[in-house]
């Protein structure tokens, strides 16, 4: 297992604009001071991460980076991420590669091409369009995503594409920084860790609101001190005050200072249910034990 001296959390966000309002980026060294939120001119877009990420890399910042994003699609439960498709990709590397081949042309690193294929689109459920292979009731689910429903956890469909807590968009517009990504940042676990420069991570915001003793239905930090005795439940001290009190910015902090708590688990980077074969096709969320 590695240490790391900083770490980093992206808020991430699906939206098929330049500069989308819910991305929150924090940043946080070794110790106890609260995560700071990094505020570039103009906001965050998802070229402007991948910049950051990559001039990271070229550093070799010691520097572990968790995002908000499923990077991966179901494959494990049936065999595939797209069942009965002669070109569906046999690993996550493969996928993420096809996701930006068909989305090459979107602006922003948007992903609505790929989801506007008449094979493709069969999988998804969209806005008045329910695809005829995406099954019932949630969708289709990762084997980690039903870890995280056995710790009491919510997960939604990567495949589900309509309402607010909708992952699909998030996932898909990942994955087109991802493939940009590959060889130069690993993404764990489906790359080896390692021994120097930054190494990204799944995340899923409330598990960090669960360690930091927010109960069920009450995953949301939108006030002071509110922050602040979070922050304190997961060994960190106050916070800078912020200009807005926004859901992204709070959760990009808040989880910021649990994964400087939770990096050090040797556990975390070892669980149970984590085999080789999901490694290369789904991945795992980290804090999923």
């Amino acid at each position: 297992m590695r240490s790391f001296t900083d770490f980093a959390v992206v808020d991430w966000s699906g939206q098929a604009v330049a500069r989308p309002k819910g991305f929150a980026v924090a940043h946080a060294s070794t110790g106890t001071r609260a995560p700071v939120l990094l505020r570039p001119a103009g906001g965050w877009s998802r070229p402007s991460i991948l910049d950051w990420i990559e001039r990271l890399a070229t550093a070799k910042a010691n520097i572990l980076i968790g995002l908000d994003l499923s990077p991966a699609l179901p494959f494990v439960d049936r065999g595939a991420y797209f069942p009965g498709w002669s070109r569906s990709p046999s690993d996550a590397h493969q996928l993420w590669h096809m996701v930006d081949r068909y989305a090459e042309g979107d602006d922003h690193l948007a992903a609505s091409s790929f989801i506007a294929d008449s094979e493709v689109g069969r999988h998804f459920r969209q806005l008045n369009n329910c695809g005829d292979r995406f099954g019932i009731g949630k969708g289709r689910l990762r084997m980690c995503e039903h870890g995280q429903a056995a710790m009491g956890l919510s997960p939604q469909s990567c495949f589900n594409l309509v309402g607010a807590a909708q992952v699909g968009k998030s996932s898909l517009t990942g994955m087109r920084v991802l493939t940009r990504l590959r060889g130069k940042v690993p993404m764990w676990p489906f790359d080896p860790v390692p021994a120097e420069g930054p190494v990204l991570v799944e995340i899923y915001t409330t598990i960090a609101a669960r360690a930091a003793g927010l109960r069920k239905g009450l995953s949301k930090v939108r006030d002071p001190v509110a922050l602040d005795k979070v922050l304190a439940a997961l060994s960190s001290e106050a916070h800078q005050p912020l200009q807005r009190y926004d859901d992204h910015s709070t959760d990009a902090i808040l989880t910021t200072a649990w994964l400087r708590t939770a990096a050090v688990n040797p556990s975390l980077w070892a669980p149970p249910g984590l085999t080789p074969a999901i490694a290369r096709t789904e991945g795992w969320t980290f804090g999923v034990t």
